[in-house]
């Protein structure tokens, strides 16, 4: 791995090395450009999927969908893939592309500061390291910082707690009373890894979710040896996939008959799984579907069923020292507590301080939830091209599919700005400001802005996350760069 220097420069900086950092890395190699840096501020490469390790931790889409199209994962074993899997295949690229010369492990950025006048960007480290560079692709992800509700007496637990995502593996489960807080996309991944040797596990549910089955295939030997053989094989099926999934967005649309069609799939599937009355009244939504991200799972349902599972869905009002206590005075004696509470997911930039163009600061222009052009640039930052930046994350595909999209994006700015000797760009105000309120228009239409809480939107209701179309609607938006859209400075 790279070491930086102080004071050194790089014509492009990009900041976090998880699957959107590397992958913008390994078109830059493509592309020819290798003046570029890598800072990630974890101890190894990953991101998201460093970073959740709990058991039975894998993606909800397909494997075939799950990889970049200039570097297919034909080595997978498994239809929905798990975390070694994404750790292995991110290496396989770093090494593909001779990347890792240029990343540097535990390099944080604490400060980002656009210079006007030599029309670059300097940062500082956490370490106090200072660099410069032309560019800056901030790779931050939307699912990187837990969330950790404040929950009344948490302090008076003698038992031991912590986030699904910070799994504390030196804590054995065996024969422990557990609870999670959260029944989501991570619970219903590890409630059926653990629940087989804990006790007791108690599902604290604050509302039920849209759940429909995973047909789960293994690879064999002689699949995988088919697709090194022939990736055009693996291309189809990826091809395939990627036309139901596209499909599968219109479920998204309110009222269309698209959804009643995944509405009826996902009630048949409760009904049939779920044969005590009690727990499927527990397990039936009560907001539309889509509102939410739709959960994909064949091993929650049964798993609710064991003897020593429970569904608790009475609100928790406080811990004490020996386990939760619900809003109806009902205590519930646990050892250990697993947090299932998601992500910040709307503090995109966390604590990093950006200031950019005549001393604007990110942090105040996005104090009202953030937005950017096509999910990528934002006025007043020059030279500055987010990935997965807001509204650009999906409930139906791949998000690797928008990540590449992107990626193709910022190196057309790149390759434009330098053929033209163009120092630095800002996104027009009026095509910024035209783009999202067509954005948030469209939006209306999906089930994401209708009546239920969830990560997608901040406090005041407005969509911040997701995008408003289908992944070939985006493309589409992003398919060329536009010099037109933007000022130099």
């Amino acid at each position: 791995m790279n070491h930086l220097k102080n004071k050194s420069h790089h014509k492009i900086v990009i900041l976090g090395a998880g699957f959107g950092g590397l992958g913008m890395a390994a078109q830059l190699k493509m592309a020819g450009i290798n003046d570029f840096v890598v800072l990630e501020k974890g101890s190894d490469i990953g991101g998201v999927w460093r970073d959740n390790t709990y058991p039975g931790a894998a993606c909800d889409v397909e494997s075939h969908l799950y990889c970049y199209s200039f570097f297919l994962h034909l080595r997978v074993t498994n239809s929905y893939a798990g975390q070694a899997e994404f750790m292995r295949y991110m290496n396989e690229l770093v090494d593909k592309f001779d990347l890792r010369e240029h990343i540097v492990l535990n390099a944080e950025i604490s400060k980002a500061y656009w210079d006007d006048k030599e029309k670059q960007w300097d940062f500082t480290l956490q370490n106090d390291t200072t660099f410069s560079g032309n560019y800056f692709i901030p790779a931050w992800g939307q699912l990187n910082i837990p969330n950790f509700p404040h929950i009344e007496g948490v302090e008076l637990f003698k038992g031991t707690y912590f986030h699904s995502a910070r799994w504390d593996h030196s804590v054995d489960l065996t024969n422990k009373k557990v609870g999670s807080i959260g029944a989501a996309a991570s619970a219903v991944q590890y409630i059926p890894e653990i629940a087989p040797k804990v006790e007791h596990l108690t599902v604290f549910q604050r509302s039920a979710n849209w759940v429909i089955p995973r047909e789960k295939t293994a690879f064999s030997k002689e699949d995988i040896a088919e697709f090194i053989n022939d990736p055009e094989l693996f291309k189809a099926s990826r091809q395939a996939l990627y036309d139901i999934k596209e499909q599968n967005f219109f479920s998204l649309k309110q009222g269309s008959k698209a959804q009643e069609k995944a509405i009826q799939l996902a009630k048949d599937y409760l009904n049939t799984a779920v044969t005590d009355p009690k727990l499927r009244e527990k397990l039936v939504p009560a907001y539309e579907y889509g509102c939410k991200r739709i959960l994909i799972t064949s091993d929650y349902y049964p798993t609710l069923q064991r003897s020593n599972v429970t569904v608790e869905t009475e609100p928790i009002q406080a811990f004490y020292e020996d386990g939760i206590i619900t809003k109806d005075g009902q205590k519930h004696p646990l050892d250990v507590v697993v947090f299932g509470t998601g992500f910040k997911s709307h503090a995109f930039h966390g604590n990093l301080e950006i200031t950019g163009f005549n001393g604007a600061s990110l942090s105040e222009l996005w104090v009202d939830g953030a937005s950017a052009y096509l999910g990528i640039t934002v006025p007043n930052f020059p030279n500055m091209f987010l990935l997965y930046g807001p509204n650009t994350n999906l409930n139906h595909s791949s998000i690797l599919l928008m990540l590449e999209a992107q990626q193709q994006y910022i190196i057309q700015a790149i390759e434009e700005m330098e053929q033209s000797n163009i120092a630095g760009i800002i996104v027009n105000q009026k095509i910024y400001e035209d783009f999202n309120e067509q954005l948030q228009e469209d939006l209306k239409t999906t089930a994401f802005s209708t009546s239920c809480s969830s990560w997608y939107k901040n406090s005041e209701g407005k969509i911040i996350n997701n995008w408003s179309g289908s992944v070939r609607d985006y493309e589409a938006a992003v398919a060329s760069f536009n010099i037109a859209d933007f000022s130099q400075i």
